[in-house]
């Protein structure tokens, strides 16, 4: 993710921005310092990781090394998210740091998830022994908890700002809701576009036939919005939007005229809404400054939009097994996302074979290879890194903790999966 470096005035000391990271150094990782050196480039490479307690910053330059200098106290200030007026630009390199894993991500709010997952199988399974086993068979399907961890983490974040000493009831609830609402939302996907796997597994539907799917997804709604209610805040109701996106992509299939704000649109109703209604409802009931609220808002939808766009990159560079659901999929049943909106500015015929709905043998092969020779996937990445250097920017109004870093880890662990 390549952005340009801007020089900081540090008391007369003209350095470039800073930000964590994970190359290697002499210096002890838990001693807090600022690492920078002389730069001609307008670009230059930086990376990011936190340590413990104490954060590491580091210039790399395309040739040169690292070098250590203590930090001084408006240093340190930038370093932990003070006075940050100034926008951080970041280029990622694989060689300078380690893959994130969502295990690490997540590990400062294990036991809120841990909690999390015995709830659900309470709620869903508790009145009927068939619900019972469609909820094992939901929350135990290898689901990665995205939504609810991120929940979590914003909550940890702004409880922190806001003074609070542990997280309320409703912070609780609320990734509750969310996770009920997101599963419920993919066992009517799953029924929809008939697919017997998700995560490599047999879906709901295929295991228990399509009555009981719809019924389970149906009741899955019914009890998150009883629970939506019950958290008695208004705002936070309001935030909550169910289906709109499925309608707008049911209602613009094989339409090779959509356009990229159509998409973006379309994606944020599909996914970007309810992760920003998540965010922005952890850091209500943290009981923020409307500015720090909406901060949050902004955050959960850059980062929803981005993740959006990675997953239909995914869906033309994965195998099915990869994804664990038909690849290209999306395609097949004429659902026009970023990759093949980009690439139909440079392939005419495109337009042609996705506009007869891949009536000729082999034709949906034949796009699905236009879409990667035409430009469309690295134009998508760009798109998605993008959104993403939005969402770190969204972060910087929340002090520099292990709870900030592990959400602007998750941006960098989406970007991962397109490197």
């Amino acid at each position: 993710m390549m952005m340009s470096c801007r020089n900081i005035d540090l008391g007369g000391t003209s350095v470039l921005d800073l930000m964590p990271c994970g190359c290697s150094s002499s210096s002890s990782p838990t001693t807090r310092g600022i690492f920078f050196g002389n730069c001609s480039k307008t670009v230059c490479s930086i990376g990011r990781r936190s340590y413990g307690a104490g954060n590491l910053v580091f210039l790399r330059r395309d040739s040169g090394s690292c070098k250590a200098i203590p930090a001084k106290p408006k240093e340190s200030a930038l370093v932990n998210g003070l006075g940050e007026d100034k926008t951080v630009m970041i280029n990622l390199r694989q060689e300078s740091r380690k893959p994130i894993s969502l295990e690490s991500l997540f590990e400062v709010v294990a036991d809120d998830l841990q909690s999390l997952n015995d709830n659900l199988l309470s709620i869903v399974g508790a009145e009927n022994p068939v619900l019972i086993s469609a909820a094992e068979q939901i929350f135990s399907a290898g689901g990665k908890r995205m939504r609810p961890g991120l929940v979590f983490l914003v909550s940890q974040a702004t409880a922190e700002l806001a003074g609070l000493k542990e997280l309320t009831v409703e912070h609780r609830r609320l990734a509750e809701i969310i996770e009920m609402i997101h599963t419920a939302s993919l066992i009517h996907d799953d029924v929809l576009d008939e697919s017997d796997m998700r995560r490599g597994k047999e879906t709901v539907h295929e295991l228990f036939g399509t009555r009981v799917a719809v019924l389970a997804g149906d009741f899955m709604f019914a009890q998150a919005s009883w629970y939506l209610a019950n958290l008695e805040n208004l705002e936070v109701i309001k935030l909550i939007n169910f289906a709109s996106g499925e309608i707008k992509q049911a209602s613009s299939l094989f339409d090779c005229d959509v356009k990229l704000d159509d998409y973006l649109l379309k994606s944020y109703y599909k996914t970007a809404s309810l992760v920003a209604a998540s965010t922005k409802g952890a850091a209500i009931f943290s009981s923020v400054e409307s500015e720090v609220a909406e901060q949050m808002y902004q955050f959960g939808k850059n980062l929803g939009l981005s993740f959006q766009v990675v997953d239909d990159i995914l869906d033309f560079t994965q195998s099915s097994e990869q994804l664990g659901k038909p690849a290209a999929n999306d395609l097949a049943k004429g659902n026009i996302t970023a990759p093949v909106i980009f690439a139909l500015e440079n392939e005419p015929r495109l337009r042609e074979i996705i506009e007869s709905e891949f009536c000729e043998p082999g034709s949906l092969e034949e796009a699905i290879e236009m879409v990667r020779s035409g430009g469309g996937i690295k134009r998508a990445q760009e798109l998605a890194k993008e959104k993403a250097e939005l969402a770190l920017t969204n972060l910087s109004c929340l002090p520099r903790s292990g709870f900030r870093s592990a959400l602007e880890d998750m941006v960098m662990f989406n970007l991962e999966r397109i490197d």
